[in-house]
């Protein structure tokens, strides 16, 4: 639930406040003088504070501490007590940012109202401080391939205007990073980037997560549209975002204005939006799950980030790049990839991308050989076709399979394969594989495998009308 610390000069009261608090489940601290409350502070920033007005033998009164912590801590929520209070010093506190006044002696009942609603306040705007905190993420991109130099291509376009971006593409495959890159060129960069995880927030709670909320007397509550004003809200898996709010936002982009919860007071903000989604939205609009209006007013620029497979020629690059990153950031020792193992990656499947690829790194450093190079052995084994002990093991149905169908299905995927992974280039994969591109292209031909280029790259795939 949170620790509350409570700061009065009466020990007494400050105990049975504490033994109250107890009773109710929450967890205290005491300070009795200025100096102790400060000390209390810089050992571990409470949830709450409970503050007397007045403390004797201290350096600092209750509004002095108030005035410190509103400054280093604004997300703490502050309740003042005090035996001398009147509407002055009430007015007082609010203004410095006390969440509520309570003259001694106080009706502990309403004390613990109080308490209860300060401390969701404390809840809500903890919550909102991580879901905002996105400094440290990265926004470099890495990549070689013709895919991912179209996407650089369209994400350089979009940096130095505010239309709106719609990032489309698989989960795991870089939508935020792209986001934060187009942040980081534009000339918001030096403004907030903030991140709404649509699909992390309770649906009841998106509207006070977003827009904020004000409570009467007891102060305002800012939601992230606030903290983005003047730089960019990233709407994350918008599409699991609330119908309700839906209807909201798209107040919020046509008039640049909302109201919080609870409020009645116009709030004006100034943001660009960039959105996300690994859903098909035109079918979310079709089964009613989705706005067509709000759509329409997000997907202004629609930009598609490409898979892995979209760009395996990328993939030893990022792979060697997540091995730096876990190296800095956990202190995992680094190795380097084998040319087999180098050569696997870009052979396995990825359906959790750049993501899923990270993880597997992490996993190799952790749990393979202590140094030299990563080798193919260590990565995760697949369906079809792993080696052992110089074997290839066969997949049942490969097995099954006549000779003259085994050699044709096997040589069939195993271009396929090499072909993409190469990014479609026929003279690499030819020297690869060990054969004159003339025969290569016979072999291909004889095969029924043609190339063609799908989201900016070249691709291999089967004609329909091949024989097996």
């Amino acid at each position: 639930m949170g620790d509350i610390l409570i700061t009065d000069d009466e020990r007494d009261i400050r105990e049975l406040i504490s033994d109250i608090l107890k009773d109710e489940g929450f967890t205290t601290r005491l300070a009795g003088t200025s100096d102790e409350c400060m000390s209390e502070i810089a050992a571990e920033v409470p949830s709450l504070m409970i503050l007397d007005i007045w403390l004797k033998d201290s350096r600092m009164d209750g509004i002095d501490i108030l005035k410190q912590v509103k400054r280093d801590h604004p997300e703490v929520p502050v309740v003042i007590i005090s035996g001398h209070g009147n509407i002055e010093i009430a007015v007082a506190a609010i203004k410095q940012g006390a969440y509520d006044f309570i003259e001694k002696p106080f009706n502990i009942d309403q004390l613990l109202v109080v308490i209860r609603r300060a401390m969701e306040t404390s809840r809500l705007r903890r919550e909102n401080i991580a879901l905002k905190r996105t400094d440290a993420a990265p926004t470099e991109m890495l990549g070689e391939s013709a895919a991912f130099r179209t996407l650089i291509g369209q994400l350089d376009k979009v940096t130095k205007s505010n239309g709106r971006v719609m990032l489309s593409g698989e989960g795991g495959s870089g939508k935020e990073t792209a986001a934060r890159y187009i942040h980081a060129q534009s000339d918001r960069a030096e403004m907030p980037f903030v991140s709404v995880n649509c699909a992390a927030i309770e649906p009841e709670r998106m509207e006070e997560v977003l827009f904020g909320r004000e409570t009467e007397g007891r102060g305002i509550e800012t939601g992230l549209l606030e903290e983005a004003n003047n730089g960019v809200i990233y709407f994350d898996s918008v599409a699991d975002m609330p119908l309700g709010t839906q209807s909201k936002l798209l107040r919020v982009l046509v008039d640049q204005k909302f109201q919080r919860v609870g409020g009645i007071d116009k709030v004006q903000v100034d943001v660009r939006v960039i959105s996300s989604t690994n859903k098909d939205l035109q079918g979310e609009i079709d089964a009613g799950r989705f706005r067509q209006e709000l759509y329409h007013r997000l997907n202004v620029v629609p930009i598609h980030v490409p898979s892995l497979e979209e760009r395996r020629e990328d993939i030893p690059l990022l792979a060697k790049h997540f091995i730096e990153e876990l190296h800095e950031t956990q202190g995992l020792t680094p190795r380097p990839l084998s040319d087999e193992a180098d050569a696997l990656l870009q052979t396995m499947p990825w359906p959790g991308n750049a993501r899923q690829l990270r993880n597997v790194m992490e996993r190799v450093l952790i749990l393979g050989e202590s140094s030299g190079p990563i080798e193919a052995r260590e990565l995760p084994s697949q369906q079809d076709g792993p080696v052992e002990d110089g074997r290839v093991l066969l997949s049942g149905s490969l097995a099954t399979l006549p000779l003259r169908e085994a050699r044709e299905l096997f040589e069939r995927e195993y271009l396929l394969t090499q072909i993409n992974r190469f990014g479609g280039n026929i003279s690499r994969t030819a020297s690869f594989v060990g054969m004159e591109r003339s025969a290569l292209h016979r072999k291909l031909k004889t095969l029924g495998v043609v190339t063609s280029n799908k989201a900016g790259a070249r691709v291999a795939y089967v004609e329909e009308n091949a024989e097996a």
